[in-house]
């Protein structure tokens, strides 16, 4: 994809081609047209956004990526030392021994948990050009098979990621369940998986991680489920889906979401309107894995 903060693309891109190739997608690439899922408005917003942001480096107050409604609390205090790494202020390929022990931490850190989305840091010397990849998948191609896992990354535990890629296959879906199948393989499966258990590397990745719908201690109630639709869940990734879809495309979420995993049959009471829904690390119902330890646990 395109570089923003390159000076070719303030060469290259005035704010006209953007607002074009937004609403027509870029053919030959994966940038797909926004034309029938943001309206004028929002693509001017979201142009605007990158323009200002990226290309000019002036964001625009409260629109930070890293922040606590995004799932990333107390960033700057955790993250902090990584910072000059991220940001270019001192190259990755500086020797250590000039380094000092506190930025010693931060390049540790930089490359313990930054990397995977900051893959392209300052160096001294360029090296040839990668792309992030999970560590052991997928072996021999950078993408997702379109029909499920196949060869040895299905069936082999080191990488576990490519048996949760496959999509569940029902039968007698109505057209309503239909189309919710379309836009959960199409939109939440990124996150959730495509068979709904949030076990491939994106759902590893994100911390808490997206809940997993095959959870058989999990449910929520059909009104209660599409409010998390609509509205997100604080303190978690999944953010608010109201502006993008309609409530008929989020009914049709719902159903799905209960055809294919059984989330409403097995909901508790819908909790009260204006109150949050839970994240997956705060459920008490979580499985271990997905929530903080409690006193007395150790942490996985």
């Amino acid at each position: 994809p395109r570089d923003f903060t390159t000076s070719a693309a303030r060469r290259e891109l005035d704010r006209a081609r953007m607002l074009r190739a937004v609403r027509e997608g870029r053919p030959g690439t994966a940038m797909r047209p926004f034309a029938g899922i943001l309206g004028p408005e929002e693509m001017e917003a979201v142009v605007d956004y990158i323009r200002a942001t990226f290309m000019a480096g002036r964001p625009p107050p409260g629109a930070r990526y890293h922040s606590a409604a995004n799932g990333w609390p107390e960033h700057r205090r955790r993250y902090g030392a990584a910072y000059p790494f991220v940001l270019g202020q001192i190259p990755l390929d500086r020797p250590d021994e000039a380094l000092s022990e506190a930025q010693r931490r931060g390049k540790r850190l930089y490359l313990e948990a930054c990397i995977s989305c900051h893959d392209r840091p300052r160096v001294r010397r360029q090296g040839p050009r990668w792309a992030p990849r999970p560590v052991s998948f997928p072996r021999a191609a950078p993408r997702t098979p379109r029909e499920g896992a196949t060869g040895v990354d299905a069936l082999s535990g080191a990488s576990p990621f490519a048996r949760h890629l496959r999509a569940p296959r029902l039968a007698g879906l109505s057209p309503e369940e239909r189309r919710g199948e379309a836009l959960y393989q199409a939109w939440c499966s990124f996150c959730h998986a495509p068979d709904g258990t949030a076990r491939h590397w994106i759902g590893r990745f994100l911390d808490p991680p997206p809940r997993d719908f095959t959870d058989p201690r999990w449910g929520l109630d059909r009104a209660a489920l599409e409010r998390a639709i609509r509205e997100g869940v604080p303190g978690t990734a999944m953010p608010a889906w109201g502006r993008v879809l309609g409530e008929a495309d989020i009914r049709a979420l719902a159903a799905y979401l209960d055809r294919a995993f059984g989330v409403a049959r097995r909901a508790r009471p819908s909790p009260a309107p204006g109150r949050p829904i839970s994240s997956p690390a705060s459920s008490p119902g979580a499985p271990r894995w997905q929530r903080a330890p409690k006193k007395g646990e150790e942490g996985p």
